[in-house]
């Protein structure tokens, strides 16, 4: 937080950015808010990619395949966001589907439902077979939601 406040008050100070976090002008690298000062509307390409807390320039080529996770609306806004972790079983937030819940992208529904019914007591074959995953996804996505190991 203490990066990300003067950052996004610099933004909109500097050049009128108001919700600076759902641009797709912004970008982070997992430690600094980096901006991308040349990009021009429509264009897809990162081109001027610059710490906002100190106008440094990046090297494009070392942080573009962290940059992938968010997916922009034609208004250049977020509107799809792929976690992070999930490495078989894609999960995404979009706020168009179950009210911005993270929810597991293949079969839509939210990864609370699955981790639920897990808490609750049904096995990782019942839960495949229930929500039309294979089992290794099943896994995958209670893993990482719960941080703790899955038990079949």
């Amino acid at each position: 937080m203490q990066r990300i406040r003067p950052a996004l008050e610099r933004l909109q100070d500097e050049i009128g950015l108001r919700h600076a976090l759902a641009s797709d002008r912004l970008y982070t690298d997992g430690a600094e808010i980096l901006f991308d000062y040349g990009q021009k509307a429509g264009e897809e390409k990162i081109s001027q990619l610059v710490v906002v807390r100190n106008q440094q320039r990046i090297f494009i080529p070392v942080v573009e395949q962290y940059l992938r996770h968010i997916t922009y609306g034609p208004d250049h806004w977020a509107s799809r966001l792929r976690l992070p972790g999930y490495e078989k079983t894609p999960v995404i937030v979009d706020p168009k589907r179950a009210f911005g819940r993270p929810v597991i992208q293949r079969v839509r529904v939210p990864v609370e439902e699955l981790v639920d019914r897990w808490w609750a007591g049904d096995s990782i074959h019942v839960l495949a077979e229930d929500f039309g995953l294979d089992e290794g996804e099943v896994e995958d996505v209670i893993r990482i939601a719960t941080r703790i190991p899955a038990a079949a």
